[in-house]
């Protein structure tokens, strides 16, 4: 292995603050890459990594060749692409991680569009809603809905989803259909709650609903709380509780008569969804026509449509 291989090597130790970590997204052994990381310091004549045996930290010199090497080999791909032989459009892997309902829904039916523009891209994609940490993860983006709490990640926004209350019928037909927001209060009523991040919070939650200059914060009680979207979903078409969902989700259980829309005359703050990627990163052509593509994409869901109604 040369020089790049190390230089590699150096930037995933930085990056995950591992060579445990790094040697598994480079998809090398530990030993190899701490070899490739000791060969370049000796090359350079600078200690560029102080390890201990819990963690491992950069020097000043190491901070400073990380910045430099990083952006060189960050656009090694796009010299490699721009020279006059060389093939013109986008290629290579792509690391990609978007929430699953996200991912079955909408982006994996449109990709035979997305391939047929850019055969020569490979996307290596995750589908959950866990929250991926974009560097130690060695992921090139992330599709996310709620704000970006991360403030060292670059991030563009790329939709304002709109929202709907939804329910069983099932789950009314037990409980009763509430007329105002404010009856999901009482204590017959049950929601189902979407835990965001590692903490489990409510990202948006409580939830706020506005008619001709009316806001009112819905809280209500819960039997359940569940971290992925589909299972959220399931949840809510099962008879669980009262669902916030975007329009994307709920349109076929609407259709099919599963899930009934719920206070007609009011509305709910839509969900931003965006797209990140890491800091101080060369934003590579692939990754560059994928964040275009996907704008694009969700664009078509960010107008409200005409109000879901089970007769759609």
């Amino acid at each position: 292995m040369g020089r790049f291989d190390a230089m590699k090597a150096f930037v995933r130790v930085v990056e995950t603050g591992s060579f445990t970590r790094a040697a598994a997204t480079l998809h090398m052994s530990r030993t190899t890459v701490t070899q490739l990381v000791q060969q370049l310091e000796a090359r350079l004549r600078l200690k560029l990594l102080n390890r201990t045996t819990r963690k491992v930290n950069v020097t000043a010199d190491g901070a400073a060749y990380y910045e430099r090497i990083v952006q060189v080999l960050d656009t090694l791909e796009e010299i490699e692409t721009s020279l006059p032989h060389a093939a013109a459009l986008p290629r290579g892997q792509l690391r990609v991680d978007v929430p699953s309902p996200l991912a079955a829904l909408l982006l994996v039916p449109a990709l035979p569009t997305f391939h047929a523009l850019y055969s020569d891209i490979v996307l290596d994609m995750g589908a959950s809603d866990r929250m991926v940490d974009v560097i130690a993860d060695n992921v090139d983006c992330v599709i996310r809905g709620g704000a970006i709490t991360d403030q060292s990640l670059m991030a563009r926004k790329l939709a304002d989803l709109p929202l709907g209350v939804y329910a069983a019928p099932a789950y009314l037909q037990r409980v009763g259909t509430p007329l105002h927001p404010l009856d999901l209060q009482d204590s017959a009523h049950r929601i189902v709650r979407f835990r965001w991040g590692r903490s489990g919070n409510g990202n948006g939650f409580p939830y706020v609903m506005h008619r001709e200059g009316q806001s009112v914060k819905i809280h209500g009680q819960y039997v359940l709380s569940i971290d992925d979207g589909n299972a959220y979903l399931a949840a809510g078409v099962a008879g669980l509780g009262v669902l916030w969902l975007p329009d994307y989700m709920a349109r076929a259980h609407v259709a099919r008569g599963e899930l009934l829309p719920l206070f007609p005359a009011w509305t709910v703050d839509p969900m931003p969804l965006y797209l990140a990627y890491p800091p101080n990163r060369h934003v590579s052509k692939k990754l560059r026509v994928f964040i275009d593509w996907v704008a694009e994409l969700m664009a078509q869901h960010a107008a409200r449509p005409a109000a879901i109604t089970a007769t759609d």
